[in-house]
């Protein structure tokens, strides 16, 4: 039996669990080289707040330079045009980091940030920030990658938004969600079911036209809705797919 990549979305969280134990940082992948007590420094200088879904966390060009750590939940990063249109730059679960920018170069937020599902945030205030980076150079070199890799994908998407009719857009949205994954794994399910309107606002398309080529790679066998998640039956064949109009 070949092999399977799973791509989890988010979890629910548990509101039971003892807030103590929830407000760590320890699932955020930057400080996973940290020891007990450095995180422990780290997080004492949080500030921690939980969100209901579709709160805002922070608005574009807000003044505010503190870093936020998802530690559960879910957000998305969008944009709005001058007619009202959101724009989805991206969607961030547990473990990741937004808000360095400002933190950094100082300058007002770029974007606007808001929770999908309830969201346990963690804020580092901008000074604080910088000190565990001047303090440990590895995480700063951690940061820059992380940048690097945001701009890459910036980069692409440009490309994908010049040159791509919107059915192979959102052929490239399923295989950017599919993530990176070894060549010998032709299978990955995607947790939960990836929302219509989500992808369509992130390939600048409609609803409608999503739902078109989703049932059209259902028929050629490519992906198949099992329950809640997403099934890609054919890694493989959807990547060439995007490879061949990218020209790649």
């Amino acid at each position: 039996m070949g092999q399977t990549r799973k791509i989890v979305g988010f979890s629910s969280g548990n509101s039971d669990v003892d807030e103590a134990n929830e407000q760590s940082l320890r699932g955020v992948e930057l400080f996973a080289a940290l020891s007990k007590d450095e995180l422990a420094s780290v997080e004492q200088r949080c500030r921690w707040r939980l969100f209901a879904p579709h709160q805002q966390i922070i608005d574009r060009e807000s003044p505010s330079r503190d870093v936020f750590f998802v530690v559960r939940g879910k957000v998305r990063i969008v944009n709005y045009s001058f007619s009202g249109r959101g724009i989805t730059l991206d969607e961030l679960y547990e473990g990741s980091y937004f808000g360095e920018l400002s933190a950094i170069d100082s300058e007002p937020r770029s974007a606007r940030v808001i929770s999908i599902s309830e969201s346990l945030i963690g804020s580092l205030p901008q000074k604080f920030f910088l000190e565990t980076l001047e303090t440990h150079p590895k995480l700063a070199l951690l940061v820059m990658a992380h940048l690097s890799k945001l701009l890459r994908g910036a980069n692409q998407r440009i490309m994908d938004l010049s040159t791509l009719g919107a059915n192979n857009r959102v052929h490239a949205d399923l295989l950017r969600l599919v993530g990176d994954i070894d060549e010998d794994i032709p299978l990955a399910i995607i947790d939960p079911v990836p929302v219509h309107n989500d992808i369509a606002s992130r390939v600048s398309t409609t609803r409608e036209t999503v739902a078109r080529v989703m049932n059209d790679l259902a028929r050629r066998g490519i992906v198949e809705k099992k329950g809640t998640a997403l099934h890609i039956k054919d890694v493989h064949r959807l990547r060439d797919m995007v490879e061949e109009v990218r020209g790649e």
